[in-house]
């Protein structure tokens, strides 16, 4: 396993649940490092001691501990495991635009797209309902052609390998199933978005990936309790 930088003890503090976890998962499995995942087992009832000391601000998952370092928030986590473990593969594109485009699309989805799924879960009626999955429907539509330009002829964002716009948008995709599965939608379509459609399956099925995703059912299972539904 990967110890480039420092020998300094990794923890991951997550909830199996948490796309944002996903993240950090993923992205220490890309670069074999070496660390011990501790469940958050009911962080939406109790926080654990560990995370209100480790994340005092926002008291929530993912936080990754390195040392006696606390880093937050689940794309500042990707990057800094990509940097402190800069052993290949690379997690950013080392070109500074490729980067600085990687980081745009990366804002976009925490920004407008889980705005937008976070809307379309919280309607109270079928209007909102409607305005919430038409904001949905253009942000997919964007990164669908975010995709086409830069996958370079691969499976993902960037060209072949896994990388970081990957990883975030790899976070929709079980809020998204949830989303579909509750209001009969399909927002991921071979119509509308075919290239986002076959990137999902491939990240989905990546050995980066698959062990820490959960089910579709699962999320849905997930999603009732949250809710009470």
């Amino acid at each position: 396993m990967a110890q480039n930088g420092s020998n300094s003890t990794v923890k991951l503090l997550g909830t199996w649940s948490s796309p944002f976890a996903l993240r950090g998962r993923v992205a220490l499995h890309l670069k074999s490092v070496e660390y011990e995942y501790i469940e958050e087992a009911d962080v939406l009832n109790s926080k654990s001691d560990l995370l209100l000391k480790s994340n005092p601000i926002h008291k929530k998952v993912p936080v990754l501990i390195h040392g006696d370092v606390s880093i937050c928030e689940s794309l500042n986590i990707v990057q800094y495991v990509d940097e402190s473990w800069p052993s290949k593969p690379s997690i950013l594109p080392s070109d500074p635009k490729d980067r600085a485009a990687a980081r745009f699309w990366a804002h976009f989805v925490d920004g407008n797209c889980f705005e937008s799924i976070d809307a379309a879960a919280g309607a109270k009626d079928e209007a909102g309902r409607m305005t919430a999955a038409g904001s949905l429907i253009e942000c997919l539509a964007a990164l669908e052609e975010g995709f086409q330009k830069s996958n370079k002829g691969g499976d993902f964002f960037g060209g072949q390998n896994i990388g970081y716009v990957d990883i975030a948008c790899g976070a929709i995709l079980g809020p998204l199933s949830v989303i579909e599965a509750f209001s009969g939608m399909k927002f991921l379509s071979p119509d509308t978005t075919p290239g986002l459609v076959q990137w999902a399956e491939i990240f989905k099925a990546h050995e980066a990936v698959k062990p820490y995703m959960p089910t579709v059912a699962e999320f849905i299972e997930f999603a009732k309790q949250k809710f009470n539904v």
